[in-house]
């Protein structure tokens, strides 16, 4: 059972996501929350590529990934859940509850510690917000998250099966909620009680620090109540809000080299645009 699910896990992983990513693509183009002044053929090509670098880049230096880091730690006896001799019924909700909660805190590090935060800061140099939007992190910091995520998986020793859960769970919401569609006001109320929506997410994405340091959560909303960082609406609206970084305004700054580089670079953002500064951490 083990090696049949490290065999086909890239196969899931990759059917679910070509599948989600069609179908936010589709929803956007009928239902678009926001009308985008920098066009797709802009953007995506290296919000995309960027994508194709970054899963080379975790399969040449983790090439087992969180998936094997948790058989490896079934059959060595390692984690609490292990140790505990947790049954699966038990163990599989509480990993992906404490998985997810472990990526709430990791985003708050990213925001907080500056050299991390100059690697996060190119998901949010993004000009528009849309699906490709959640696909778009910085190489560096998708390997130091991978080895956060196999630690994680280690220590608690969760069931692979959880561990697959939760990965497609995070990578299919992250599109879902970067979405530039719209949800009806009595929906997007409703489903943000158990699901981060992208009008929850987009607020993190304002050019407005105290904005972008709110709404952390990827997956689930609850970690964002509990611990103060949740924000209900921009201050501008969604419609009249900013998104993006300060520092990088320029269209060529989307470009894969420019992107690539951008946690060498420290321009001096203008502070009159938006009312507001960059986040520093």
């Amino acid at each position: 059972m083990s090696e049949i699910l490290l065999l086909h896990e890239p196969l899931i992983r990759l059917g679910i996501f070509l599948l989600v990513l069609a179908a936010m693509a589709l929803w956007e183009f009928r239902a678009a929350r926001r009308e985008q002044r920098i066009r797709r053929w802009q953007r995506w090509p290296g919000n995309l590529s960027i994508l194709v670098l970054d899963t080379l880049a975790v399969r040449l230096l983790f090439p087992l990934a969180a998936v094997g880091a948790a058989l490896v730690a079934a059959e060595r006896g390692w984690g609490l859940f292990h140790l505990l001799s947790a049954p699966l019924w038990l163990a599989l909700p509480l990993s992906v509850l404490l998985l997810d909660a472990a990526i709430y805190f990791q985003h708050r590090l990213f925001h907080a510690v500056p050299w991390l935060w100059r690697l996060h800061r190119m998901h949010h140099a993004d000009l528009e917000f849309d699906v490709t939007t959640g696909l778009r992190f910085h190489p560096l910091e998708i390997l130091i998250s991978m080895a956060i995520k196999v630690a994680v998986v280690t220590l608690l020793g969760a069931p692979a099966v959880a561990v697959l859960i939760f990965e497609v769970l995070l990578n299919a919401t992250s599109m879902f909620n970067h979405g530039n569609v719209r949800l009806p006001e009595w929906l997007d109320r409703r489903l943000r009680l158990i699901v981060v929506t992208p009008d929850m997410h987009r607020v993190h994405h304002s050019i407005v620090r105290r904005e972008t340091d709110s709404n952390f959560g990827f997956n689930l909303p609850w970690w964002d109540r509990l611990f103060g960082t949740y924000r209900d609406q921009p201050g501008a609206g969604h419609l009249g809000m900013t998104l993006g970084i300060e520092a990088f305004r320029d269209p060529r700054e989307l470009r894969l080299d420019r992107m690539l580089i951008q946690p060498l670079l420290n321009p001096k953002p203008s502070t009159a645009q938006s009312g507001g500064q960059e986040p520093q951490g």
